[in-house]
């Protein structure tokens, strides 16, 4: 057995079971990744995949079993290199965060800014991606950190923490008639709407508010981030549903606010981990950055196999 072996066969489950796309991942033949299997089931005596013909249909009860602990040794191996990092290169290496687009344009830019002068000889990557693929990133070690709103605290193999707390906002060009009206659900959903797509900085509250109402409203944009609301806002296609810290008065000025109360209840964007990822200590400086209260201390607890009984 090696960890060659071991690689193939969490390749094998994260590309649908398609050996051409195993190969390709691993920078290998596909005759070396049917070769590795069958010598490890050889080892074990025990079949790991579900075969019709050539092909792999998905994994029996022994290879489910085996994807666990393959998982867990791997990162276990990525573990070892970074605890060996830690101490020989204290203030290098590559720190790369998970985020969406409104937290990398809104939320971030200070806290990157602070960590890149704290810690200039870091290289620090900032993975744009959608909530359920920053999630794939982290249970897959490609990610050292997530920020989300959406999908974190869903998933076992991850622990969040508050970040911080929003609302949404309704933004209107300025001489729209919604200004001289009681901001309600119901005024709201007379006019066309252009908001979030779903998965995305709270859609699924904006959906629910509106059917808790009984209302259906007309939206017709559903865009990935708020720059892209705010264009069609200004050009009179509708309404917008934004996070309120996407709106800055001295910049948008094809847009304004619309007073009222928040309809959308509030939100938390969370900071997320995964269990078992070995943290440089740079990467908790990056955490306290965004969150004071989060120190080395008390992230390293919550980590800690003793919390998660």
């Amino acid at each position: 057995m090696n960890f060659q072996q071991l690689r193939i066969i969490r390749e094998t489950v994260r590309q649908g079971f398609n050996l051409t796309e195993v190969a390709n991942a691993l920078f290998t033949s596909q005759s070396g990744v049917s070769k590795h299997i069958k010598d490890l089931e050889d080892e074990l005596g025990v079949e790991l995949f579900i075969r019709k013909g050539k092909r792999f249909l998905g994994l029996t009860d022994p290879g489910k079993e085996l994807l666990t602990i393959v998982e867990r040794m791997l990162l276990d191996a990525g573990n070892i290199k970074r605890l060996a990092e830690q101490f020989s290169l204290r203030d290098e290496g590559q720190l790369t965060i998970a985020t969406t687009h409104t937290q990398a344009r809104y939320a971030l830019p200070q806290v990157v800014t602070a960590f890149k002068r704290a810690f200039p000889r870091v290289h620090l990557v900032l993975h744009q991606a959608s909530p359920d693929e920053l999630v794939r990133l982290l249970l897959a070690g490609d990610a050292d950190i997530g920020i989300a709103t959406e999908a974190v605290t869903e998933v076992s193999e991850l622990v969040s923490f508050p970040y911080y707390s929003w609302n949404h906002c309704v933004i209107a060009p300025p001489e729209h008639p919604l200004h001289s009206q009681q901001l309600t659900l119901e005024t709201l959903a007379e006019y066309p709407l252009v908001t979030y797509h779903h998965g995305f900085t709270g859609r699924a509250r904006i959906d629910s508010a509106f059917a808790e109402a009984g209302l259906a409203p007309d939206i017709v944009m559903a865009a990935l981030d708020a720059d892209v609301i705010k264009t069609y806002v200004e050009l009179e296609l509708g309404v917008g549903i934004v996070a309120s810290m996407a709106v800055d008065p001295l910049r948008d000025h094809g847009v304004q606010v619309v007073a009222g109360e928040p309809l959308f209840g509030q939100q938390t964007s969370r900071i997320a981990i995964r269990r078992g990822h070995y943290l440089r200590s740079y990467a908790y400086r990056f955490i306290e950055l965004c969150a004071p209260a989060l120190n080395e201390k008390s992230v390293r607890q919550a980590l800690s196999p003793a919390t998660q009984e």
